[in-house]
Parts: C-alpha cells; sequence; structure tokens
C-alpha cells in the first residue's frame, strides 16, 4: 500500500507492513462515525460535547456558531500579532501542560529559526528547578507570558502562573501588561485576566480537547508572534483532511490505521517505534505519544464492555538514536513495528561534500534506508512517512493525517477516542496524596504507607519537616 500526493508533499508507504488489505466495507461505520463527529455529533458523552478540531481549519463544516467564533479568532489573532511584533518582544514563554505544550513544541521546535528575533521558551510541569532553567534564559520586562488552560484550573498551569507572576514580582515588573490568557471565555483565568487587565485574551473552546487543539490558538499564537505561516499551516491540515475523508483505499489515515491493526492484531500487540530521521522532528514522537495513546489507551468500549485498548508509542530521532535499540529492534522481540519518518529537503543552502559525490545528507537517508532493509531482513514490520521538506504547510498535513488515522482507528475497534477517564483519575489520586503531604505538615499522625514514608523523605529533605 503506498500514498503519493505531489501537491502535499507528502507519501505513505506501507509496502513492509506485510499483507495489510483494506476491506472498504468494514470501515463504513468508522467513516460513518467521523462524518457525524464532523457535523456536530456528541463525542464525548462523559462531558456531553462535541469534537470539532476539523472545524479549526475548515470554517465551511462547522456550525454557524463555532463558524464564526474561529473567523473572529483569527482576526483577533492577525491584529494582535501585528501589534506585537512593533513592540520588538524577544520572548514569548508559553505556559501550559499537554496539549497546551505538546502541540506547540513540536511546531517550534520543527518550524522555529534560532536566529529569529522572538524565541519561544516553555513551562510545561510544576517542577520548580525546570522553571528556574527557564526564566534564566529570558529576560523579563522583554517576554510575552501565554498561559493556556481551558478551565483555568489545571493545576500545573495553575503553579507555573503564579510561580511566573512571582519571577515578575520579584524585578518589580508589572505581570498583567506582558501577559496573555488563552482559554475558554468565563473560565476562572478567563476572569482573571479580566478583572487584571491582562494584555490579551485570545479564545479556547470546550469542544476542543488538549491533544486535538495545535491548529487552533494553541499552535496558532507561538507561529503568528514568530512570524511563520500559520495559515499555510492550516492550509496543510485542510488538505490532508480532504484526502483523508475520501471512502477509498487511497486513503492515507485509512492506510495506517489499518496498518496499525494489523501489525497489533486489532488490541495492540506491537507498539509502534517512532524514528523521524530529521532533528527538527526529534519531539514527533513525543507529541504521538499523547494523541495516540491517550486517544486509544482505553479500558472500556462504547459499549461498556472490558476490552483494555491501547497502542504504545517510543521513539527517538535517528541516525543518532537508533544506535540506542535498534540492536533489540533486530535481534529482540518481536513486539513493535517501526515508523520511519523521512525529509527529502536537506538544509536551506548548498552543502560541501563529506566524500566524493556524497553530502552529509546523503548519510542520513542512507541510514534509515540501511535500518529499514536490515529489519526486513529480520522479518520486523515497518512503514515509512516521507515528507518532501518541513515547513508549516507540511507540518499541517502531518499532524492533521495522525488526527485522522487515531479517529479511524479508534472508531474501527469501537472505543471513545475523545475522552481520559484514566487522566482525571489520576489527578483525583494527586489530590488525595497532598492532602496526606498536609496531614503530615500539619504533625496529624497517618497511617504508615509507602506513600507517606516518599512524603515524609521529601518533605525532610527539603527541611518542611524536622
Amino acid at each position: 500500500m503506498f500514498f503519493r500526493s505531489e501537491k502535499m508533499g507528502v507519501s505513505v508507504d506501507l509496502r513492509r507492513m506485510g499483507g495489510v488489505y483494506v476491506l472498504l466495507s468494514r470501515w463504513q461505520k468508522a467513516f460513518d462515525y467521523l462524518d457525524k463527529l464532523e457535523a456536530g455529533a456528541i463525542a464525548n458523552p462523559d462531558e456531553g460535547r462535541q469534537v470539532g478540531h476539523y472545524w479549526l481549519r475548515n470554517v465551511e463544516i462547522a456550525p454557524d456558531a463555532a463558524k464564526d467564533q474561529i473567523l473572529d479568532s483569527w482576526a483577533r489573532l492577525g491584529a494582535f500579532a501585528a501589534e506585537a511584533r512593533e513592540n520588538d518582544w524577544r520572548y514569548l514563554l508559553m505556559v501550559g501542560v499537554g496539549g497546551s505544550a505538546l502541540g506547540p513544541q513540536l511546531l517550534m521546535d520543527a518550524l522555529g529559526d534560532v536566529s529569529a528575533s522572538l524565541k519561544v521558551f516553555f513551562i510545561d510541569n510544576t517542577d520548580p528547578d525546570g522553571m528556574d532553567r527557564v526564566l534564566k534564559q529570558i529576560v523579563l520586562k522583554d517576554t510575552l507570558v501565554a498561559v493556556l488552560s481551558k478551565s483555568g484550573g489545571t493545576k500545573e498551569t495553575r503553579n507555573g502562573l503564579l510561580e511566573v507572576r512571582a519571577a515578575f514580582e520579584k524585578q518589580g515588573l508589572a505581570f498583567a501588561p506582558q501577559a496573555i490568557a488563552v482559554t475558554v471565555e468565563n473560565s476562572k483565568l478567563d476572569q482573571l485576566a479580566q478583572s487584571e487587565g491582562w494584555l490579551a485574551r485570545l479564545p479556547l473552546w470546550s469542544w476542543i480537547g488538549g491533544r486535538t487543539s495545535v491548529t487552533g490558538m494553541v499552535g496558532l499564537l507561538p507561529l503568528a508572534l514568530s512570524g511563520l505561516d500559520w495559515r499555510a499551516f492550516l492550509q496543510g491540515a485542510a488538505d490532508m483532511d480532504r484526502y483523508t475523508r475520501q471512502k477509498s483505499v487511497d486513503n492515507p489515515a485509512v492506510m495506517l490505521a489499518a496498518g496499525w491493526h494489523h501489525a497489533g492484531q486489532g488490541k495492540g500487540a506491537r507498539a509502534m517505534v517512532v524514528l523521524p530521521y530529521k532533528d527538527r522532528l526529534i519531539l514527533f514522537p513525543r507529541y504521538l505519544q499523547q494523541l495516540v495513546m491517550e486517544s486509544l489507551g482505553k479500558r472500556l468500549d462504547m459499549k461498556g464492555n472490558i476490552v483494555q485498548q491501547g497502542l504504545t508509542v517510543y521513539g527517538n530521532k535517528g541516525s543518532t538514536d537508533q544506535h540506542a535499540f535498534v540492536q533489540q529492534l533486530r535481534d529482540g522481540p518481536d513486539d513493535f513495528f517501526v515508523t520511519f519518518v523521512s525529509v527529502l529537503h536537506g538544509r536551506e543552502g548548498s552543502s560541501i561534500e563529506v566524500e566524493e559525490g556524497i553530502q552529509a545528507a546523503d548519510y542520513l537517508l542512507g541510514f534509515l534506508l540501511g535500518t529499514r532493509n536490515a529489519l526486513t531482513q529480520a522479518g520486523r514490520k515497518s512503514l515509512t512517512i516521507i515528507l518532501d521538506k518541513v515547513d508549516p504547510y507540511r507540518m499541517g498535513a502531518l499532524i492533521a493525517l495522525y488526527e485522522r488515522a487515531v479517529g479511524l482507528y479508534a472508531a474501527y475497534i469501537g472505543i471513545n477516542a475523545y475522552h481520559q477517564p484514566g487522566v482525571e483519575a489520576g489527578k483525583k489520586a494527586a489530590a488525595q496524596a497532598l492532602e496526606l503531604q498536609k496531614a503530615i505538615l500539619s504533625g496529624v499522625s497517618v497511617k504508615d504507607s509507602d506513600d507517606a514514608e516518599l512524603l515524609r523523605s521529601y518533605l525532610k529533605l527539603n527541611g518542611r519537616i524536622p
């Protein structure tokens, strides 16, 4: 199975996955399900909400209310970006977690230029040492701070906001004139930004999940402020959406989903090892970990049956990191398939020859081909994604391809890709752990447990209890 779009400059090659076939009649329910989602059906019954990430790049298919909101957001973004560039801000600090961090991190690492006048940094965890490392690299008086959270109640994001605000106050700087809230209207964060007079408020919507939010303001804001072509990014996603709506065996998203299903026997029996042979795409495996694993890792199917579905994703960049684990991929357990990602464009400008007739980029592709052939010889499965180059248009296409493949695969095996009960369970358990810590700090006798033991060690080491 092979797909190539000359217009998009994207290829999908499954010829080394071993006997992957698409019977369209079996995929019809999956097609119908995604058609209904795009038409506005409720996708997440837990919260009674729609999933409209496809609307973000094609307002013509959006309900009227969402269409107006999206068009207004583009106008607001364009005006704000133009104003921000006139003020010569040197840094953009984005404070967010999960989908509010991984998507823009991928985009800026893939598309950013180290010589750009505005540099983008991220606080994406509640690790104070990590925050300090970021804050030491920027000059706060020259920094815009974007806080991204749908509700404003996400603890990691709230903690990052409080830490950054404290850093501003320590330097005698006013925070609000340099702060941007990216959130749902009337959320806690939106209300805070209004009451304090923040510089700008830009929209998120309840019908966009975090892991599918990169074609909304989460991804568009850093692109626009960096002077990158955010409209080309949206166009790439929209064009890929058109290809992947086709009820055809030539649909590249169906090819991917069918390959995953074949390799993993319909239950994720093999992990997906992602090897991008391009430094600019080093974060792509991390991005796919959230998109794929949070969407497909489900205990129950849509009928309430226990299925414990999932698809494990890991990886790093080729060719450097293949030295770390390709030995096992070739000679160890046959419990994976590899996704090779190749970028045909080597660099801007000319290149030297490192050998007669050979440039450095030739080795990069050569190592991909050599590793792929070595795995094939060992009977291991692989597929290859080929991009002509890394630019905003093709990043939009790549992201849209995987969003659709995840949606089709989930619908095909009968699970809901658009809720995350396991994540919410983790948040509740974390809250219980913090209550236990408060009890220890207050001197209340608590039941011995491994949690209590670890908390006491943590508090003693940080000088908070004797």
